[in-house]
């Protein structure tokens, strides 16, 4: 599928790919093997927040990224609100998983960066045993404020130009893996770059990911606030629930306005 004439739906002006999880994973392998990189943005609330309210971040983002996809349930919810419906949630930890997968089936390398102390290492080790042909291009998970050490920041260029991966993996949460995938992707413009979050940890066990029951049911934040509730509280119950309500609210007040017009 070619880029230009990949159906979205627009969304607080965002463009979010009108896509099914596989078939963003399966247009990744396609790409790097037709010589194309690009820049997966998978935003959930809070990254759709920061796109909406922070005119730097979302010229940063918008201007260098290739595709974004609905990462939480409640986008989902507000497209079918709007009559634009997006076919699934297609979550960055899934997209991970999946696009492991098919990397190992294709001969594609991939790179762990970021994430929890040693879960990178022990996510690798988990792929490697389920995946045996993976090919690994490394894993480094830079100590915290590694963006403010130019010694740090040299080291993670010298990784990533020296093994050449085809897939970067960026485990460090919103902004920062989005202002990093920024910098750095000048460097391998022919590579896939995703911004995954807390996924190593995932895979590695050390923080646990939430029922299917409660993702489908849109609650998985609600598993993560308990999870952590002294460094996620704030950011849930105080900026991202008010900013949902006043989204829908916003949104469906133009939907009814929409639909009054049509009707005279």
């Amino acid at each position: 599928m070619q880029l230009d004439s990949l159906p979205v739906v627009l969304i607080e002006n965002v463009p979010f790919a009108k896509l099914r999880m596989k078939e963003v994973v399966n247009l990744i392998i396609h790409r790097h093997s037709q010589g194309h990189g690009g820049w997966v943005v998978t935003p959930n609330i809070d990254i759709l927040h920061r796109l909406v309210t922070d005119a730097s971040f979302h010229l940063l983002v918008s201007s260098e990224s290739t595709i974004f996809t609905a990462d939480g349930a409640p986008i989902i919810w507000l497209s079918r609100l709007l009559g634009t419906p997006l076919p699934e949630r297609v979550a960055g930890s899934d997209v991970f998983v999946e696009l492991v997968a098919q990397a190992a089936s294709n001969g594609k390398t991939i790179f762990l960066l970021g994430g929890n102390p040693g879960a990178a290492e022990i996510a690798a080790q988990k792929f490697q045993q389920i995946y045996p042909a993976i090919c690994l291009a490394g894993c480094y998970a830079p100590p915290f404020g590694f963006e403010k050490s130019v010694d740090e920041m040299e080291k993670i260029r010298k990784f990533l130009v020296t093994t050449r991966p085809d897939i970067i993996f960026v485990g460090l949460g919103s902004p920062k893996q989005e202002k990093l995938i920024a910098l750095l992707r000048e460097l391998l413009p022919s590579s896939w770059w995703l911004g995954i979050g807390v996924s190593f940890s995932f895979v590695a066990g050390d923080v646990k990911r939430a029922p299917v029951w409660m993702q489908r049911a849109g609650l998985e934040w609600f598993y993560r606030v308990l999870q952590e509730p002294k460094r996620l509280f704030k950011r849930y119950f105080l900026i991202n629930i008010p900013f949902a309500i006043t989204l829908f609210a916003r949104n469906l007040i133009k939907r009814m306005l929409l639909a009054r017009g049509k009707t005279h």
